[in-house]
C-alpha cells in the first residue's frame, strides 16, 4: 500500500472495519477490564500471526467480498509488536479483502512501550494513525492509575507521534479522585496544546473484577459525585469546543475531519471483522448479521484457530429487533445522530411518537430535519436512559 496517500474522505457511510486485537500488555492496570494479560516470557509473534491469517481467513468466509474503510489495532498493548508483526498483518488484511490506499490505519500505543525506530517501523508498514493511552498529565495520577510512564515519557511519545505519523490522538481519564475542577481544566488545555487532532476523554468508571472495584467497595477509592461528574463533563465540553475540537462523540474531540474513521463504523452501526482473542465482530452475510466473538485466552485462542481455522466461540444472528436496539445505543452517542429511514427499515416499526415528544420537549432529543434525531447535550447526561426509553 502506498503509506503517503492522502487520507481518503468520509463519506458519512457506516463502513467495513478490521479490528486486530494483540491483547499482550506489560502490566495490568487496576482499572481495566479489557482482554488484557501479562506473560512474562516472550509472546511468540511469529505464531501469532500465523494464527491472525487463518482468522481472517474465517471471517473472510462469512463477510464476503469487501472493502475495508479503516483497520484498528487495539489491545493490549499493540505498540509491543515488532514492526514486521505489523507489516505481516496489514498484508494479510490487504489478502484477504480490497484495501484502498488512503483509508484509516490506526495502532493504539503506551507511552512506555515507545521507541523512534519501533514507530518509523510502524509507519513504514502503513499506520498512518496512533491513539496514545496517556491518561494523565501528573505523575502522582498516573501512579494512581498503575501506568508504567510518567509525564516526561508521555510527552516524548506525544512529540514523536506527531512527528512521524499523520493523525495523533490521545486518552485522558478525568474525574479522578480528589480532582478539582482547575486542575482538570489545567490538564485539559496542557493536552489541547499539544496539536493534537483527536481526544478521547473518559470519566473514571469502576469495573467489576478490577483491582479498583474492591478498593473502591471498601471506601478505599471514592470517586467525585454525580453532580461533580457532571461539572467536569461540562467543563470538558466547553474547553473543547473553544479550542476548535468539539464533540463528534460522548467522549471523543476532534477538529471537525479528524474524527476516528474506525470508531465511526461502530458507532455508525456498520460491520466490523473481529480477529484475535476476545474480538467482538458485526458481519453481514446472506442477508443477516452475525455476532462474533472469539475465545479470550490468548494460548486458547490460538490452539482453537490452529485445530479449526477460527478462534470462534460465538457466531449468533441477530434478529431485527435487537440491530435496531444496538443501532440505537451506538447512534445516539454521535452528535450526528441517527439516521431514521434507516432505522425504520432495520427495526420494521416507527419510533413511539410519545416517547420522542417527551424526550424532546423535556430537552433530551432533538430533531434534525426529518429524518434524523439526536440527544441534546443534556440527553447526554442521561444517554442510557433515552436510549433505554426510546428502545422500549
Amino acid at each position: 500500500m502506498d503509506v503517503q496517500a492522502p487520507l481518503l474522505p468520509d463519506t458519512g457511510e457506516p463502513g467495513f472495519g478490521v479490528y486486530i486485537h494483540w491483547p499482550f500488555c506489560a502490566a495490568k492496570c487496576p482499572y481495566c477490564d479489557f482482554n488484557s494479560h501479562v506473560r512474562h516470557v516472550a509472546v511468540d509473534q511469529e505464531a501469532f500471526v500465523e494464527g491472525f491469517l487463518k482468522e481472517m481467513t474465517a471471517m473472510r468466509a462469512i463477510s464476503g467480498a469487501r472493502t475495508v474503510t479503516s483497520i484498528f489495532m487495539g489491545g493490549g498493548t499493540p505498540s509491543l509488536m515488532k514492526p514486521q508483526t505489523v507489516d505481516a498483518i496489514l498484508s494479510g488484511i490487504a489478502r484477504h479483502w480490497h484495501v484502498p490506499n488512503g483509508i484509516e490505519i490506526t495502532m493504539e500505543a503506551n507511552p512506555s512501550s515507545v521507541e523512534a525506530e519501533r514507530f518509523r517501523g510502524y509507519r513504514a508498514a502503513g499506520v498512518n494513525r496512533v491513539s496514545l493511552g496517556v491518561q494523565a498529565l501528573n505523575d502522582r495520577d498516573l501512579r494512581f492509575l498503575g501506568r508504567l510512564h510518567n509525564v516526561e515519557d508521555a510527552l516524548k511519545a506525544v512529540r514523536l507521534a506527531r512527528d512521524i505519523f499523520p493523525r495523533m490522538s490521545f486518552d485522558l481519564i478525568y474525574a479522578r479522585p480528589g480532582q478539582q475542577e482547575d486542575e482538570w481544566v489545567r490538564e485539559l488545555n496542557q493536552a489541547i496544546s499539544y496539536a493534537v487532532d483527536h481526544l478521547s476523554l473518559y470519566q473514571l468508571t469502576i469495573e467489576e473484577g478490577t483491582p479498583f472495584y474492591g478498593l473502591h467497595r471498601n471506601g478505599k477509592i471514592v470517586l467525585p459525585s454525580q453532580e461533580e461528574s457532571a461539572r467536569l463533563y461540562e467543563i470538558t465540553q466547553d474547553a473543547t469546543s473553544a479550542a476548535g475540537m468539539p464533540a463528534y462523540e460522548v467522549s471523543n474531540h476532534a477538529v471537525p475531519g479528524a474524527e476516528s474513521r474506525h470508531n465511526l463504523t461502530y458507532w455508525r452501526y456498520g460491520d466490523y471483522a473481529g480477529i484475535g482473542p476476545g474480538a467482538h465482530g458485526r458481519l453481514t452475510s446472506g442477508g443477516r448479521k452475525y455476532a462474533t466473538a472469539t475465545e479470550r485466552n490468548p494460548e486458547a485462542w490460538l490452539a482453537a484457530v490452529q485445530a479449526q481455522g477460527h478462534g470462534m466461540i460465538d457466531n449468533e444472528s441477530l434478529e431485527r429487533e435487537e440491530q435496531a436496539d444496538e443501532m440505537l445505543l451506538m447512534g445516539l452517542r454521535l452528535r450526528e445522530g441517527i439516521d431514521l429511514v434507516r432505522w425504520n427499515a432495520l427495526s420494521g416499526r416507527q419510533l413511539d411518537i410519545e416517547k420522542e415528544e417527551f424526550l424532546i420537549g423535556h430537552g433530551f432529543l432533538e430533531r434534525l430535519g426529518n429524518s434524523r434525531i439526536r440527544c441534546t447535550p443534556q440527553g447526554m447526561l442521561i444517554l442510557d436512559a433515552v436510549v433505554a426509553d426510546l428502545a422500549s
